[in-house]
């Protein structure tokens, strides 16, 4: 356990409680429940009402800045939810790929409709700042590094209204919806909305705890390109102990926020370069800082790194998964939300006083993803 994180406990309020994220680590969970009202929804993020609130936001901004991953509960959030979302994916990602292929946009970088394994290529296999960095990790911290593509497919579902006038018009596109899933609009927006409020709630917190106006972040998030973005994984088709499903990354977004799976194997690096696999709480989400994040604190807060592998749990899932007779697609419950894309992104407020600022300059948010898109061959040949 990290002493910083176990000293921090005895100092917090009711509404954390201790859980373990990995082996002996062990991270507070953010219990947005005190602040949520129970007949509308809203969260009220108001030091009047709550004179706690300011404790609550400097955790948030310590843990994002220490580990780049986050717990909360968030009762909005129900296993229900997740459930009827999985559920429905499951159906869709157990499809004959030709089946599949119809709602893939390759000419929109993939960012809407269907991605198929074999396409994104993980940052790990073309960066070689992030290559030098992994070697330089004792042996027992260092990622699976893939040979190809990811293996993973995913599903893009834009989440939320577009703008109607913006420079970048490909990462805003409408959403594609596949024939044969009648509940498919209900169930995205539904989950994608929920998982939204639980983003903003935490960039409240997060904002407060770096020195800023709460709706700073929030602000930045109108009309931003939020994608609900479940990936899927063939485990009776790719098994085996070591397969790497998402290679050794970072996410380019704002807050990426998941719900629970039904298998493990997300693996993710701490500030201090210690790897964990994720064991995430019943009733929980974990987010995960992202680079626009990064971006805007200068590097104070660091985009995480994690990779996707097949696991001793995994396969311990898996079998557990033959005997119920149960699908042995593996899919995430992720929502990787944004700041809107023709934001200038940048350092923000005292963050811009930092002697990191420099290797931070201004651009559009849209420049920036379709950059990285380039990178990881989503912008490439396929994508143009």
């Amino acid at each position: 356990m990290c002493t910083s994180v176990q000293h921090q406990l005895h100092l917090l309020p009711l509404h954390f409680s201790r859980t373990s994220l990995i082996r002996e680590m062990e991270i507070p969970v953010i219990d947005l429940t005190p602040y949520v009202d129970v007949a509308s929804g809203k969260f009220s993020c108001d030091e009047r009402l709550h004179p706690e609130l300011k404790t609550v936001c400097l955790e948030v901004s310590r843990i994002l800045k220490e580990t780049g991953a986050l717990l909360v509960r968030d009762p909005r959030c129900s296993n229900e939810d997740n459930d009827r979302f999985i559920d429905m994916m499951e159906k869709y990602f157990e499809q004959p790929k030709e089946v599949k292929r119809v709602q893939e946009r390759p000419h929109q970088h993939y960012q809407v409709g269907s991605k198929p394994g074999g396409v994104e290529i993980p940052r790990s296999l073309v960066d070689h700042e992030m290559q030098k960095n992994l070697r330089a990790l004792p042996k027992d911290r260092q990622p699976k590094i893939p040979t190809g593509p990811d293996l993973k497919s995913q599903y893009m579902w834009r989440v939320g209204p577009r703008p109607s006038k913006t420079r970048f018009k490909e990462l805003n596109s409408e959403p594609v919806i596949p024939e044969g899933f009648p509940e498919w609009k209900k169930i995205m927006d539904s989950w994608g909305f929920k998982m939204i409020s639980t983003v903003e709630a935490v960039a409240e917190l997060a904002a407060i705890g770096f020195d800023l106006p709460k709706d700073t972040f929030t602000n930045l998030m109108k009309l931003g390109p939020h994608l609900l973005g479940p990936t899927g994984s063939d485990l009776g088709s790719h098994g085996e102990e070591g397969t790497v499903f998402a290679g050794y990354h970072y996410d380019i977004n704002f807050l990426t926020i998941h719900y629970k799976s039904k298998f493990p194997g997300l693996n993710i690096w701490l500030r201090n370069g210690e790897k964990v696999e994720v064991k995430v709480p019943d009733g929980c989400l974990l987010i995960q800082a992202g680079k626009q994040l990064e971006w805007m604190t200068a590097g104070e807060c660091k985009a995480g790194m994690h990779e996707v592998v097949v696991t001793e749990s995994t396969l311990a899932a898996i079998e557990a998964a033959k005997r119920e007779n149960r699908s042995l697609w593996r899919v995430s419950s992720s929502l990787f939300s944004n700041v809107a894309s023709d934001v200038v992104l940048k350092p923000l407020e005292h963050f811009a006083k930092s002697p990191l600022a420099a290797n931070y300059p201004p651009m559009y948010a849209g420049d920036y993803f379709e950059k990285e898109l380039s990178m990881i061959n989503l912008k490439g040949k396929n994508g143009s």
